[in-house]
């Protein structure tokens, strides 16, 4: 990366910062989105906003900035990376206040908008699938009644500290959190769906869970097919007896997963280690709705 966008200004990487009397750093006090292009147009970007808006009316933080404008933001930003297709992070933080907790409501937040070069999948990513280690540390609770997408991150950053320290056994799988009650909840950085005898699961949001932007559209593909769908609490042991296991998430699209892994070790193998014809469909019905050609 060598521009970021900053409240809509292009700013060279090395001048790119914010103050240190930003609350977004001091307290973590902000929120962010991330999401993909594709040829160029971020996808779902008019849902990322809602999503947005909402986390900082509940914060505090002012926030009017339209589709219109970060489409262009991300358009010059793109143009100056010599991007096109990109991964994109879309920060809103608090803002300048005085040290100490804020009585009042932000004036004067700051948007920053990052874009880099897509991860190269491996070939056989969406056909063989990744593994999934079950990991001990549990999955926290929401900041407010529905988990904010913000920079307050430390419980994910713990959970990928665990899977890194199973080493080689987990190269290039994803960590899979449950609730201190056991039920599953979510990867670090994704949904999880299964299907078991046509039917479509997916933990519920009292669960904690971020209530993904990828997830919903799956719900909604999945209701235009037909294909019943339980959103509640369930236990690790209804993975292990999945039909298909898939992983959701804006950059990464639908992931199968073909292993399923536990903490003292023991694998077990989901849908003969292949993509299975549900993951498989709802996957061309969503790269079809983005507009995805490769």
């Amino acid at each position: 990366m060598k521009y970021a966008a900053i409240n809509g200004e292009l700013v060279n990487m090395a001048a790119a910062v914010v103050p240190v009397t930003d609350h977004g750093f001091l307290y973590g006090l902000g929120l962010f989105e991330t999401f993909r292009t594709y040829q160029g147009v971020p996808f779902l970007l008019e849902r990322h906003l809602q999503r947005m808006a909402s986390g900082c009316r509940e914060l505090g933080i002012p926030f009017t900035a339209t589709a219109a404008e970060v489409t262009d933001w991300l358009k010059n930003l793109l143009l100056a990376n010599e991007l096109q297709d990109a991964y994109v992070r879309y920060t809103v933080s608090a803002g300048e206040a005085p040290l100490g907790l804020p009585s009042g409501d932000y004036v004067k937040p700051n948007h920053i908008v990052l874009a880099k070069a897509l991860p190269e999948p491996s070939p056989s990513l969406y056909e063989n699938g990744k593994m999934l280690q079950r990991l001990l540390t549990p999955r926290n609770t929401p900041e407010g009644e529905v988990r904010f997408k913000s920079l307050h991150y430390m419980n994910s950053i713990l959970a990928k500290r665990e899977l890194n320290g199973y080493g080689q056994y987990v190269q290039g799988a994803e960590g899979l959190q449950l609730t201190r009650d056991g039920h599953v909840a979510e990867g670090i950085v994704s949904n999880v769906f299964w299907v078991r005898k046509g039917v479509l699961y997916t933990p519920a949001l009292e669960t904690g869970i971020l209530p993904g932007i990828t997830r919903a559209v799956v719900l909604e593909l999945a209701a235009q097919q037909g294909l019943p769908c339980q959103e509640g609490l369930f236990p690790w042991e209804g993975l292990l007896q999945a039909d298909e296991i898939f992983l959701t998430g804006s950059v990464a699209e639908l992931v199968p997963v073909t292993t399923l892994r536990d903490q003292v070790g023991t694998e077990t193998v989901i849908s003969s280690g292949h993509i299975g014809p549900v993951t498989d469909a709802l996957l061309g019905m969503y790269r079809q709705k983005a507009g995805y050609t490769s």
